[in-house]
């Protein structure tokens, strides 16, 4: 199985934002990947609530939704489309959509864990201003694969990628929009972590550079961590994307030598 990784500098201009998605993804399909991966909110990385609820989308219709169908179908791949605003009766969720090569949707998750916090620097971040939290636990197939679901702050919660694992998880994707001031410390650690204790490929696929007109700042350096936590690829401080092979031999030999999963004792 080979993923592509695809890391953007996402504004508040939503059209723009899919016209670089399309371009990026397109360029990275010529490598013949079974999965790509966008970042969170690729679609549109603004600063208010009013911005983020005008970009929402009620599922299946929308511009975001609607390209994520044609980018999947046109290069044939499984597309995990990081996050975007969508509406659903009067609430708005941080949200994953999954599309088959077809063009199908296979998997919605909805972001268990919001974002509220106070930065070094005094910025503070109010996610749950704009976005309700789901509830669900979700993985879905591709290439003989299953795959866990989880979206930025959700990688500080080992719980869930525990759940993941036990939902038999042999792969986790986690699009972010990490800050550059916590990404720093914690990006690389935290990513590397969750691969290691659940022994899994972990895909942490971010946003780079400024936004917000250069009042928020994300941290980027996209990677494919293996299940003993080494970092295997990794897209540079740009725009880009990055590929890699997930080695299903490595890992079960992996999982045979330290069976973390059959010592749980809580």
């Amino acid at each position: 199985m080979k993923v592509a990784l695809i890391q953007m500098n996402s504004q508040s201009d939503k059209a723009k934002n899919i016209a670089a998605a399309e371009a990026l993804v397109a360029e990275a399909a010529q490598d013949r990947p079974d999965l790509v991966v966008l970042p969170e909110y690729w679609a549109m990385l603004g600063d208010s609530p009013e911005e983020f609820h005008n970009s929402s989308e009620t599922f299946p219709d929308g511009d975001a939704y609607c390209a994520m169908q044609r980018m999947a179908k046109l290069h044939r791949i499984t597309l995990h489309g990081g996050s975007i605003v969508e509406r659903h009766g009067n609430s708005y969720h941080n949200a994953t959509v999954v599309f088959d090569p077809e063009g199908n949707e296979i998997a919605r998750y909805r972001k268990l864990h919001l974002f509220d916090v106070d930065v070094p620097g005094g910025v503070s971040y109010r996610e749950s201003a704009t976005i309700s939290a789901g509830s669900d636990v979700v993985t879905y197939s591709c290439a003989g694969h299953t795959i866990g679901c989880a979206i930025c702050y959700d990688i500080r919660f080992p719980e869930l990628f525990r759940a993941l694992r036990d939902k038999g998880a042999d792969l986790i994707v986690l699009p972010a929009a990490f800050t550059l001031l916590t990404g720093k410390d914690h990006w690389e650690v935290l990513a590397r972590a969750r691969a290691i204790e659940t022994q899994t490929h972990f895909l942490a696929v971010g946003q780079i550079g400024s936004h917000a007109g250069g009042r928020k700042a994300c941290y980027g350096h996209s990677m494919v961590i293996d299940p003993w936590g080494h970092i295997v690829a990794q897209v540079g401080d740009h725009v880009g994307f990055t590929s890699a092979r997930i080695d299903d031999a490595y890992q079960a030999n992996v999982r045979a030598n330290i069976p973390v999963h059959l010592h749980h004792v809580l």
